[in-house]
């Protein structure tokens, strides 16, 4: 049996090797935004690592890491084929050079490592699962999966109308609303979050399970206050300007809910 404190130190070197690997690839890419790609692929990798050497009951460990493979390895190659391969840097990064002006390689080696340790303390969740020896599956377990597969559809359907709306030359310049974008600025972020909502429930019951809350907690501090919607909306109102103002008074920034009136210009 491997102790959980070995196994999340081996994970931190994975996560590390791996980002660093992506690190060296960002710039013939010319591109930053591989790590997020590298983000989404290194999670479901130490779900499977703590299936595979953790001591906890079977059914449990391997339910849980098939979750987060598919949600995991969807979501990386979707960032993959839409955001990066054949694609310019996204606005947010080109910020970043922008703001950092001087040792900008050094700076994003940092920036990559910041998301290889948020990999680990987030897999937190994964690890508690693959080392619960209880039998047999809780009800808690049962209500997760149900919360984890509304979330999916839901975040996979944001990426999916988002896309399609890209897609299109006709849209270029413009504000996506098609489908969940109507009701949230940030469907996607939101139903990101309850999938991490469904992991803190699946090993809430484990020993030391109040741990895995720190991962929603986590992911909603980052996606308030650091590189989500901060990051994304300062972007956005950089390239449309006051068409996304107009978007912001109208539909409600993370929960999905009905669009509001639009507030008179003056009022």
């Amino acid at each position: 049996m491997t102790p959980p404190l070995d196994l999340l130190l081996f994970a931190w070197l994975v996560a590390a090797g791996v980002m660093a690997l992506l690190w060296l690839v960002h710039f013939p890419l010319l591109n930053a935004a591989i790590v997020d790609f590298g983000w989404a692929f290194v999670l479901p990798t130490l779900a499977i690592l703590y299936a595979a050497t953790g001591s906890g009951y079977g059914p449990r460990r391997w339910l849980l890491a098939g979750m987060v493979a598919v949600w995991g390895y969807r979501l990386a190659f979707y960032l993959l084929f839409t955001r990066i391969v054949g694609r310019k840097e996204e606005g947010r990064y080109t910020e970043l050079r922008r703001s950092w002006e001087t040792r900008v390689p050094v700076k994003f080696l940092l920036f990559f490592q910041g998301q290889a340790l948020l990999d680990v303390i987030l897999s937190i969740p994964f690890l508690l699962a693959a080392m619960d020896s209880y039998t047999p599956l809780r009800w808690t377990e049962y209500a997760a999966l149900a919360i984890w597969l509304f979330a999916f559809v839901g975040e996979a359907s944001a990426d999916t109308q988002l896309q399609a709306f890209k897609s299109n030359p006709a849209n270029k310049g413009k504000t996506c609303r098609a489908g969940l974008w109507n009701y949230s600025r940030h469907p996607n972020y939101f139903f990101e979050w309850l999938i991490w909502v469904a992991y803190a429930l699946y090993a809430i019951l484990a020993p030391w399970g109040w741990l895995a809350l720190l991962s929603p907690a986590l992911m909603l501090f980052f996606l308030f206050r650091v590189t989500g919607i901060p990051a994304t909306e300062a972007q956005a109102l950089r390239s449309r300007g006051d068409e996304y103002r107009a978007y912001q008074q109208t539909t409600s920034a993370f929960v999905p809910w009905f669009p509001k009136q639009r507030k008179a210009q003056g009022s």
